[in-house]
């Protein structure tokens, strides 16, 4: 019997900047996916416990983004990138909520990716299962969420250079925690305006280069008002990604307060990516006694916020929360 666990993401901070080769702050969490099964035949059949029909992939399978399940184009694209020699028998699991911006795709395409055989570092995991996502659902991803599932840390956050996927492990204050609360809002990013805002980026980088390495100064000449937004928002939050890693460091709790609420402000405004439900949960939770900061997390267009909070701090009755815990990264287990 084979078993592999791969953890979701929860990122602090740096949302929209890994597709253009930026920095970002996010953490693996304790919360992750599971997969067991035995390696045996000539397809991929997988039972999920919370999707009703399995995924039965052909080892030679050809176009992902066709399959139903809808589920099952995550598996596909792993397959396809793969291309294992001998198919697997088994079932998942997950103790994330699906939907929610805490990147389950990725946990599952890494878990799968481990449970296939794979055996190289972690960059080279990061780089199959980014391809694997982006042939299953046409979203043209960054790398942050399957190198976050595959590198992660326990007790730290990662600050990653997405262009030169350079990691340095940030120390999370004992004193504080990180609090996850769901808007409520679904949203697959396939049918969001993700495309859309990667493009605008794409477009800003065709006139000035890397955006990684631009300036203020430099998306003020942008001629089209909208590029010149989402490119702003990228050059402002790579710098907020190394304000966030110096508070956490030094336990500056003003710090990270600044930074985060910088950061939903600028997704709000300059990406627009937030929603009113997700402003709505961040203005209510920055209210509360022992929050120190909060943000919209992920894509954004639903999902979660990420708050940071003094260690034992109530949430709300009425809020589905959950307190996570930076997780090592993704690993056979049995």
């Amino acid at each position: 019997m084979i078993s592999t666990f791969a953890p979701g993401r929860v990122n602090l901070i740096g949302d929209h900047t890994d597709h253009t080769g930026g920095l970002v702050l996010p953490m693996a969490i304790h919360l992750g996916t599971t997969i067991s099964g035995e390696r045996e035949g000539g397809v991929v059949s997988l039972h999920s416990s919370i999707e009703p029909e399995p995924a039965v992939i052909p080892l030679d399978v050809d176009d992902p983004a066709t399959l139903t399940p809808l589920w099952a184009r995550y598996v596909a694209g792993v397959v396809a990138e793969q291309r294992p020699t001998i198919g697997f028998r088994g079932s998942v699991t997950t103790t994330l909520p699906v939907g929610a911006g805490l990147s389950s795709s990725a946990a599952l395409e890494v878990a799968l990716a481990l449970a296939l055989g794979f055996a190289g570092p972690p960059e080279a995991l990061a780089h199959l299962t980014r391809r694997a996502e982006q042939r299953a659902s046409g979203v043209p991803c960054g790398i942050m969420d399957q190198l976050t599932s595959a590198a992660g840390v326990a007790g730290h956050a990662l600050r990653i250079d997405c262009t030169s996927l350079q990691i340095t492990p940030v120390p999370l204050p004992e004193d504080l925690e990180v609090v996850v609360v769901d808007s409520g809002e679904r949203r697959r990013l396939a049918t969001s305006a993700y495309a859309e805002r990667a493009a605008a980026c794409q477009a800003a980088q065709a006139e000035l280069g890397p955006l990684r390495s631009a300036t203020l100064a430099d998306v003020a000449g942008l001629d089209d008002p909208m590029i010149r937004q989402r490119a702003r928002h990228v050059v402002t939050e790579n710098v907020r990604v190394d304000q966030m890693a110096a508070a956490l460091t030094a336990g500056d709790r003003s710090g990270m307060s600044e930074a985060m609420a910088a950061s939903h402000a600028s997704l709000r405004h300059d990406f627009a990516v937030s929603t009113p439900g997700l402003d709505d949960l961040v203005h209510r939770l920055i209210r509360l006694d022992g929050v120190i900061g909060a943000r919209l997390t992920g894509a954004g267009f639903g999902g979660c916020v990420v708050a940071i909070v003094e260690r034992n701090t109530p949430i709300p009755a009425g809020m589905t929360a959950w307190r996570v815990r930076p997780s090592a990264g993704a690993a056979l287990v049995g």
